[in-house]
């Protein structure tokens, strides 16, 4: 594929040939990219040569976009304040919608009315309940999630411990719940009108300070078109194809100056004197959700070390699906589950999950580092 673009051709496969493992890889155009940033901020982006650039190979691209410079100088960033949630004694916090945070959240929420702690982290029970909960929360970010800018997103209402109380009562570990979306308070009219390309950071720095960032290109080499020296994203993929469904319009359907919805959930944990707990994300698509869900109870609930979970055999939701990990422990569980109700699948999960737990004792602080052995990283720190 990257053999079809001049650009990336050039840098990944030059003469038509891949570079072999220990290659020096040479990107002048990349660093020729980075210098006008660092001279010339966000604006060399959005204006001058490289946004001309950006948008010519756009609509010159065989399949063709409309993008014009004019989009790329119009285009602003949105600050938004993060979405916390109470998960027992902790707070967690994510970005909000169109990030798959609410979904997380919703999912710890419906938790949070069993005493998962009780049960094994890798037994049939604790599968059947996390993928549950998932899916649940799935049901209602198909239907409901989507840019709040461009459709009312009822987040108090499916974060309102009331309406997870009620969806919880459906949660059953001898019995798979039947995954439909639920009627949040404030729900507005509808309006007529593998590996990918994700990678995540979560950083603790000697004063403290945190950060947890999940950033993406969409798939593999963005949408394997070369600006510049780096890839353009493949964003675009993230609206739902179809407009509407069953006659109604879809919340994320495609939109002018609209933000697809995203499963991008990096997310932090405090306890109740607002102390630093965690710090955990990852890549993997929209099974992002169930990573970060599944990494939080891990750590909360079963009071794991960061390294174990991270390498913690995966289960997750994905739509109407409860997903195993092929090659683990979880695998074993799937008749069980198929036996419960649930629709099950077996599949390689590499999620690229990677978190810091804080642990303190008395003033001492220890940070615990932990990286997906499914994937490359690794956990560094003094």
């Amino acid at each position: 594929m990257l053999r079809r673009d001049a650009v990336l051709g050039a840098i990944f496969v030059p003469n038509g040939t891949p570079l072999a493992e220990g290659a020096v890889l040479r990107n002048p155009a990349l660093a020729a990219s980075l210098r006008a940033l660092a001279e010339l901020g966000a604006d060399a982006l959005h204006r001058g040569p490289i946004a001309a650039e950006i948008a010519r190979v756009v609509r010159g691209h065989a399949n063709a976009g409309m993008m014009t410079a004019d989009d790329l100088a119009g285009y602003a960033p949105r600050r938004a304040e993060a979405l916390c949630r109470r998960y027992r004694e902790w707070r967690v916090c994510v970005p909000p919608p169109p990030s798959g945070g609410l979904a997380v959240l919703q999912i710890l929420g419906l938790l949070e009315h069993i005493d998962i702690g009780r049960l094994a982290p890798a037994g049939a029970e604790a599968a059947l309940l996390l993928g549950d909960a998932g899916r649940l929360a799935f049901a209602d970010r198909n239907r409901f999630l989507a840019d709040p800018v461009d459709i009312p997103v009822p987040v108090a209402g499916l974060l309102d411990p009331a309406y997870l109380l009620l969806r919880a009562q459906a949660l059953d570990a001898a019995r798979a719940v039947t995954p439909r979306a639920g009627n949040p308070r404030l729900v507005p009219a509808p309006q007529r009108d593998t590996p990918g390309g994700t990678a995540h950071l979560s950083i603790v720095d000697a004063d403290g300070r945190a950060v947890s960032m999940t950033t993406t290109v969409e798939g593999p080499f963005g949408a394997h078109i070369g600006v510049g020296g780096f890839v353009l994203n493949n964003q675009l993929t993230d609206f739902s194809f179809l407009p509407e469904l069953d006659g109604m319009p879809v919340a994320n359907r495609v939109a002018g100056g609209k933000r697809p919805r995203s499963s991008m959930s990096p997310a932090m944990v405090f306890d109740a004197e607002g102390r630093l707990v965690a710090v955990t994300g990852s890549p993997g698509g929209a099974r992002i959700i169930g990573y970060v869900a599944q990494s939080l109870v891990a750590l909360l609930d079963w009071g794991m070390d960061a390294q174990a979970v991270a390498a913690l055999p995966h289960v997750g939701p994905f739509n109407l699906f409860v997903e195993l990990e092929e090659g683990t422990a979880a695998a074993a569980h799937a008749p069980t589950l198929q036996a419960r109700g649930a629709e099950v699948r077996v599949l390689p999960m590499p999620s690229g999950l990677n978190l810091i737990r804080v642990r303190r004792n008395g003033a001492a602080v220890l940070l615990q580092g932990g990286a997906d052995p499914r994937r490359e990283g690794m956990a560094l720190g003094e």
